[in-house]
This record gives structure tokens, C-alpha cells and sequence, in this order.
């Protein structure tokens, strides 16, 4: 389990979970008081139906009395319909605001997510989310929904059938609450052991999402590498770990039943044989008898029914845990108080002011130890070093994905770690190594940029990355569905549409991590004159692996183990004998070996 959303758990079997629900029902007050009024009316009548049964039975059936007869069965269908009419609509009203709570809920969750720094990511698996946002919500929802309808429905019959018992047989009615703690111990008892048993099963569910959805989004590499069958057996074994925790849940679950039904109907039993002797005795009527015993089974049939929503409780209250856990996690990049504002007219300078760093998943390594830089407004910087340098560290501090231990960054002489994050990175656009393209069409994936931006920008911003030219191809053009991932396109046409994105965006900052790696040579000819464009009007900085691609640069840090070693132009790098030459040298002389050997092969 993640640790971040599985702190340790309390035992027992507290409600306090469910809880965290009640805010999201105050908006919906004025429903909850609607529903309220048809569950009382809905009771009421079906309470007034033993009464019409008893006078049936006490003073209907004789021949002197042919219209009082008529006369309570009238008012016992009245009752019927009233009690159907009124049921429905408690059941419409109380679903409504269960689907509704839930709705919010998991808006709520996701949006809080989603809102999430990278550390969260790093130690919490995609499944587990994904297993919180459906299978707990939908156990919660059973409460808030169908749950708390038949919780509502039998809480009242319960209280209005006792008052009436005790009306209609004060000492029968005493004989029954001596044997209601034989029904209520085992509904506590074993419901402290569904609750940690529905815990655990919902833990051993969002393994096998994690599992499931790792492995479907590394689809081509598990096939490529032939880990069907592996990963496959991997599966099963969760699933079977989970259903054996969902066993057990039965079990108590079905224990628990079986015990209040017997409990219940069991006490019936013993005071309609104290009832029928008094029958027989004369001191009760047959009448008040089938009263007493209609009003007692209701009581038992709404009792049982408390007993299973109480099951749904425990297990819902355990899904809640998990729930409130999620949403109890805080982010590590906070939004101060009273942010400061980057100065809307400034040109994207940007200072890295003695920076050290470290992930939170990797505390014994410094990514970036007391890194210094300064870039001009409109100036175009690439960074290059070997793996592990720290290059890709800089976008993600500058993006505050990430605060750094020391140090400070500012964009146009703003502390970003004072700033809204959210302006921050409107101020910035990336176009990364590996695309990500969203299950929609090429038209919303390129205004994914700007969300307001018009049909038009969109063409215009696809016509500057060089998308266009086989986006018009498509079955639908710009509308064509790309698929889950941009599966349907190749590995250059989804990187120029990250490119359009980016240029749709057009922020004061942009950072290209290899924008053209996935590009063939033409493509990447032309892609680059679009993105040679696009810098001269904004600050950029570079990652780059291919150091042909950043030639051009006005400046080029060299960057090992987080510091800056080296830095200027490509010439001045080239008459050093430092890390760039030999970077450089090596990629060189590859590149003119390959078309050697491609001469070679030709001839």
C-alpha cells in the first residue's frame, strides 16, 4: 500500500468517517426536509393499516355490520395507496440526493488529486486513486443512497411500531424489549468485523487495479517482452487475495444475517404464543392480537432491515476511511496566503539563485547543489550534460512541480515560491521528450494549450508546428479521434502536437526537453525553423541530448552532478577539452560513421 494515502488506521469500529459526508449534504437541505415530510406521511399510513385490520377483524365480520365493513376497507386501500404514493416519493428523493452527495464526492476527490505535487505520485500508485474514485465511492454511495432510504424507512417504523405496541399491549411490548439486546449485540459485535474485513478488501481491490492499469498502459512493452503470462499470474494472485478478503466479509456478513433474522422472528414467535394464550384466556381480543402481531412483524422486517444497512455501514464507513485519507493528504506546494504576482508585463527573465535540491524518494542525492543561473528576457539557453546532471530538475523546480531546500527562483524578479502555482505555469509552456496526448480529438489535444483559444488558432498554431500537413489527412481532420494516449499517431505527429500546443499557449517562457527527438530528418528540418520562430519571441530553455539541435543557442550550460561546469557558445565549448567536446565528439563522429556506412550500403 501507498504510504502516502495509508497512515495507520485506527481500530475499532467508530462512524466517524462518515462524517466527512454531512457537508456535502447541506447544500441539499431543502430535499432532506422534503424527503422527511414523505417519510413521515409514508409511515403514518402504513402505522393506520393494523388499526383498519383490527376493527375488520374485531367488528366486520358480522351480518348486522355490512357497510362498517365496506367502511374499513376503504380505509384500509386508502391507507395502501397513500402509504405507495408517499413511499415513492421518499425513495425518489432520498436516491437523488445519494447519486447527488456522490457526484460531488468524487469530484471533490478527483479535483483534489489532480491538485497533487509530483511527491504524491512518486509513492502512490495510479490504481489506488482509481480504485478510491469507484469502488469506495460506490460502497459510500449504497449509504448515502438506497442505504439511507431503508435506514430512514425502518428507523421510523421501528420507533412508530414500538409506540404502538405499547399501546395496543403494554405487557407484550415489555416481554419484546427484554429480547431486543439478543438482536442488537451480534449487529455490533459482528459488525466491527465487517467493517475491517470491507477495509481490507477494498486495500486488496485497488491492488489489483494498480497491477491492471500499470500493465494496460505498458501494453506494447509487455507484449514485446512476452510478459503476458507473468504478468497475467501476477493478477490472478491478487484477485484471489482479494477474493478470499471478500470471502470472509460474506461469511461474517451472512453469520450476521442469519442471527438477526433468527433473533427477530424468533421473538415473534414467543409473544404471539404469549398473545394467543391471552386470546384464549379473554383478555385480548383477536383483533388486537393480529394488531399486536402485524405491528411486531413490521418491527422484525424493519429491524433486519437496520441490520443489513448497518452491514452496508461498516462497509461503507471503511471506504469513507480511505476516502477522508485522500483527501487528508496535503500537497507539498502550497499557495501562500497573499501570493505575489508575476508583473504582467515583464519578458521572462528568470534567476536560479544558489539552488540545491533533492527528491523527497531520493534524500541522499543532491539533483542540483547551489545552482546558479541567470537568463535574459528572450534569450534562448540549452542545457546539456550527461543523464543524471540535473537538467531535467531545472524545468521541474522552475515549473514548481517541486520547492527547492535553499535557494530561490524568481521570473521576472518574482519569488515563484511566493506565487500562485497556478500563474507560474501559466507563464510557462513545455513541450517534453515524451508526449502526452489525452483520448480526444486533435482539435481539443492542440486547445489543451489555451482552452479558449478558437477553431482558428488552433489551425494556426497546428500550421506553425507543421501539424497540419497530416491532420487535414485524417478521416475527420481536426475533429479525428487520436486515441487513448494519441495511439493513432506516429511518435512525430504526436510530438508536433505537443509543439502546437505550446505555441498556442504562447507564454513568456518556454522549455523544450528535446522537442524534435521523435522527428525524422525532414520533419525535424521543418519543425525546427517553426520552433526557431517561436524562440526569438520568448525566453527558452533547452534540454537537449542531440547537441545538432542546439548549435544555434545563444548560450549552452554544461551541467554534471547538479552544478554548472562549463558554459558559452558551441565554437567556444568546441576549443575546450571539456564535457561538451566530448559529448559533442562522440555524436559527431557517430553521425558521420552512420552516413558513411548508409554511403557505403547505396554504392
Amino acid at each position: 500500500m501507498s504510504r502516502a494515502v495509508h497512515p495507520d488506521r485506527p481500530k475499532g469500529d467508530s462512524l466517524q468517517p462518515l462524517k466527512y459526508g454531512l457537508p456535502f449534504l447541506a447544500p441539499y437541505k431543502l430535499r432532506i426536509v422534503l424527503a422527511l415530510v414523505f417519510l413521515t406521511l409514508a409511515s403514518l399510513s402504513m402505522l393506520g393499516m393494523p388499526i383498519s385490520i383490527r376493527y375488520v377483524i374485531d367488528y366486520g365480520f358480522s351480518a348486522d355490520n355490512v357497510a362498517g365493513i365496506d367502511r374499513y376497507f376503504m380505509a384500509l386501500l386508502g391507507l395502501a395507496l397513500a402509504f405507495a404514493v408517499f413511499s415513492s416519493l421518499r425513495y425518489y428523493t432520498v436516491m437523488w440526493i445519494g447519486e447527488r452527495v456522490i457526484a460531488d464526492i468524487r469530484s471533490k476527490v478527483y479535483n483534489h488529486v489532480i491538485s497533487m505535487s509530483p511527491t504524491f505520485f512518486e509513492v502512490t500508485r495510479t490504481g489506488e486513486v482509481l480504485s478510491r474514485l469507484t469502488t469506495d465511492t460506490t460502497l459510500v454511495q449504497s449509504v448515502f443512497g438506497a442505504g439511507l432510504s431503508i435506514a430512514l424507512r425502518s428507523l421510523f417504523s421501528v420507533i412508530g411500531c414500538l409506540v404502538m405496541l405499547f399501546i395496543t399491549s403494554p405487557r407484550l411490548t415489555g416481554i419484546i424489549l427484554l429480547l431486543v439486546p439478543l438482536v442488537v449485540l451480534p449487529v455490533w459485535f459482528y459488525g466491527r468485523k465487517v467493517r475491517r474485513l470491507s477495509r481490507d478488501n477494498q486495500d486488496r481491490i485497488a491492488d489489483s487495479s494498480s497491477i491492471a492499469g500499470e500493465s494496460l498502459n505498458a501494453i506494447q512493452i509487455v507484449q514485446a517482452f512476452t510478459m503476458e503470462r507473468q504478468l497475467g499470474e501476477r493478477f490472478d494472485a491478487s484477485v484471489e487475495t482479494t477474493f478470499s478478503t471478500a470471502r470472509k466479509r460474506l461469511q461474517v456478513s451472512a453469520l450476521l444475517s442469519a442471527l438477526i433474522i433468527l433473533m427477530a422472528f424468533g421473538a415473534i414467535v414467543l409473544v404471539l404464543w404469549i398473545g394467543a394464550h391471552a386470546v384464549l384466556s379473554g383478555t385480548m381480543t383477536p383483533g388486537t392480537l393480529g394488531q399486536f402481531l402485524l405491528y411486531a412483524t413490521f418491527l422484525a422486517g424493519s429491524t433486519t432491515a437496520l441490520g443489513e444497512v448497518w452491514n452496508d455501514v461498516q462497509r461503507a464507513a471503511g471506504a469513507m476511511e480511505r476516502l477522508v485519507e485522500l483527501l487528508g493528504t496535503e500537497s507539498d506546494i502550497h499557495t501562500p496566503e497573499r501570493p505575489l504576482a508575476i508583473p504582467p508585463g515583464g519578458k521572462g527573465r528568470i534567476d536560479f539563485e544558489a539552488i540545491s535540491f533533492h527528491y523527497p524518494s531520493r534524500p541522499g542525492i543532491r539533483a542540483l547543489d547551489h545552482f546558479s543561473l541567470t537568463v535574459q528576457p528572450g534569450e534562448t539557453v540549452a542545457l546539456v550534460g550527461p543523464s543524471g546532471a540535473g537538467k531535467s530538475t531545472v524545468f521541474q523546480l522552475l515549473l514548481r512541480f517541486y520547492d527547492p531546500r535553499s535557494g530561490r527562483i524568481c521570473i521576472d524578479g518574482t519569488d515563484i515560491a511566493e506565487a500562485d502555482p497556478a500563474e507560474v505555469r501559466r507563464a510557462i509552456a513545455i513541450v517534453p521528450q515524451h508526449t502526452v496526448l489525452f483520448a480526444e480529438s486533435a482539435m481539443e489535444n492542440i486547445r489543451f494549450g489555451r482552452p479558449d483559444a478558437g477553431d482558428e488558432e488552433v489551425r494556426e498554431a497546428a500550421r506553425a508546428a507543421m501539424a497540419d500537413e497530416f491532420l487535414e489527412k485524417q478521416p475527420e481532420g481536426y475533429d479525428t479521434f487520436l486515441g487513448e494516449r494519441g495511439m493513432r499517431l506516429s511518435g512525430g505527429q504526436q510530438q508536433r502536437i505537443a509543439i502546437a500546443r505550446a505555441i498556442l499557449k504562447n507564454p513568456r517562457i518556454m522549455l523544450l526537453d528535446e522537442a524534435t527527438s521523435a522527428l525524422d530528418s525532414e520533419s525535424e528540418k521543418l519543425v525546427q525553423e517553426a520552433l526557431d520562430r517561436l524562440m526569438k519571441e520568448h525566453t527558452t530553455l533547452v534540454i537537449a541530448h542531440r547537441l545538432s539541435t542546439v548549435i544555434k543557442a545563444d548560450r549552452i550550460v554544461v551541467m554534471q552532478d547538479g552544478h554548472i561546469v562549463d558554459t558559452g557558445h558551441h565554437d567556444e565549448l568546441m576549443k575546450k577539452s571539456g564535457i561538451y567536446k566530448r559529448l559533442a565528439d562522440l555524436q559527431f563522429t557517430s553521425g558521420r560513421e552512420m552516413e558513411q556506412r548508409h554511403e557505403e550500403e547505396y554504392a
